[in-house]
């Protein structure tokens, strides 16, 4: 087997394949060729040995805000690669039908780094977010544009992954869950899953969570109270237990204001993990309290839970959640990357939404990232 790279030495953590060894992975052709100890290379192959450092599959945020130039929340998804190993970037709704060729066309197509999407049911999608404009796009139910998102999404497939809808008194004002059930016939016509954001009420949680379908994704999920899922006496709210067990999948989706320390010490002692590990990065949060993927990961690292788990939700969790196998995973045929990450150890201060301090004493932080089977290292 000619091998075009091969890493050497690390500590592959994959839990798509509960794997946690010392081997080596070997890409070709941008695609994960093999994993091994002692594997060969041939003349021309590069090696990067790693000294025990581990080894996963590339990082999928499925949080994030990357329009970059279109919406003033978006961000340059290239950077976040560099900075946090995110290989993979799921913009959450930035665009919606009457803007998404702009961004096809401007961002995701030139773009190195993967950007996949939800595409979001208001027409503009996500236009009045910074710190000086803050328009909820639900709050108009004239926004609403079901017919040119079916169509959008049908003529998008390969990058269009979802449809996403906000609500919540910030995002849709007093329209209630009239965009959600919007939302949720489009995702119907076009056989794709949902991705809703929830901030305060109104609607409430248990209004939004009980209209999901097996497989869509409530986002934002651990959020601080009111509308959090937690009880006052710490135990998770049943509604929310019932929609996890009908196949309802939680995002964490950090951002600026959509996760609480205080909620998440009361799910996780519940069992309560979250499907998947998201960062919600945009302009507002790029700078604390989210700052990125792996800062995301580590606050639950330094709140108990195994690194192995951690990992899968940000890896083959997300994959399953976007129906896109061949990521997040480093069995040889899945997509050829990779992220090199270190968990230092410290005394590293980090902060939630509601200005509650951890003081932790672990960080992931990225060393090196393999895309599409090439050394793509942070610089």
């Amino acid at each position: 087997m000619n091998l075009d790279l091969i890493v050497r030495g690390g500590r592959v953590i994959d839990p798509s394949q509960s794997l946690d060894a010392v081997r080596d992975v070997g890409f070709a052709g941008g695609k994960v060729a093999a994993i091994g100890q002692n594997l060969q290379s041939d003349i021309g192959c590069i090696e990067h040995g790693v000294d025990g450092r581990i080894v996963a599959p590339g990082l999928i945020d499925m949080h994030t805000h990357v329009y970059w130039g279109g919406t003033s929340l978006g961000v340059d998804a290239e950077k976040l690669c560099r900075a946090s190993g995110v290989t993979t970037s799921v913009d959450t709704g930035s665009a919606g039908p009457g803007n998404f060729a702009g961004f096809r066309k401007h961002v995701i197509e030139p773009s190195e780094v993967r950007i996949l999407a939800f595409l979001h049911i208001s027409h503009a999608g996500i236009f009045g977010f910074s710190d000086t404009v803050h328009v909820g796009e639900s709050e108009d139910i004239r926004l609403m544009d079901p017919i040119a998102a079916a169509r959008v999404a049908d003529e998008n497939r390969d990058v269009i992954v979802g449809i996403k809808v906000r609500v919540g008194r910030h995002a849709s004002g007093d329209q209630g869950v009239a965009p959600l059930d919007i939302a949720l016939q489009v995702a119907d016509e076009v056989g794709l899953p949902l991705m809703a954001h929830i901030d305060e009420p109104p609607p409430s949680y248990q209004e939004v969570v009980e209209r999901l379908r097996p497989g869509d994704i409530l986002t934002h999920a651990f959020r601080p109270f009111p509308n959090a899922p937690s009880s006052a006496q710490g135990t998770v709210k049943p509604f929310v237990t019932a929609a996890r067990e009908r196949g309802v999948l939680f995002d964490i989706g950090h951002g600026m204001g959509s996760f609480a320390f205080k909620t998440a010490r009361a799910m996780l002692a519940n069992g309560f993990l979250p499907d998947t590990i998201s960062s919600d990065v945009h302009a507002l949060s790029i700078n604390g309290p989210a700052f990125d993927q792996t800062t995301t990961m580590s606050k639950f690292l330094c709140m108990g839970v195994e690194l192995g788990d951690v990992i899968a939700a940000s890896t083959v969790n997300a994959a399953h959640a976007l129906w896109r196998p061949e990521l997040g995973s480093l069995k040889p045929g899945s997509v050829g990357d990779a992220v090199v990450l270190d968990v230092e150890d410290g005394e590293f201060d980090y902060v939630d939404t509601v200005g509650e301090h951890l003081a932790g004493r672990q960080r992931i932080v990225t060393k090196a990232v393999v895309l599409n089977g090439v050394w793509w290292h942070p610089g």
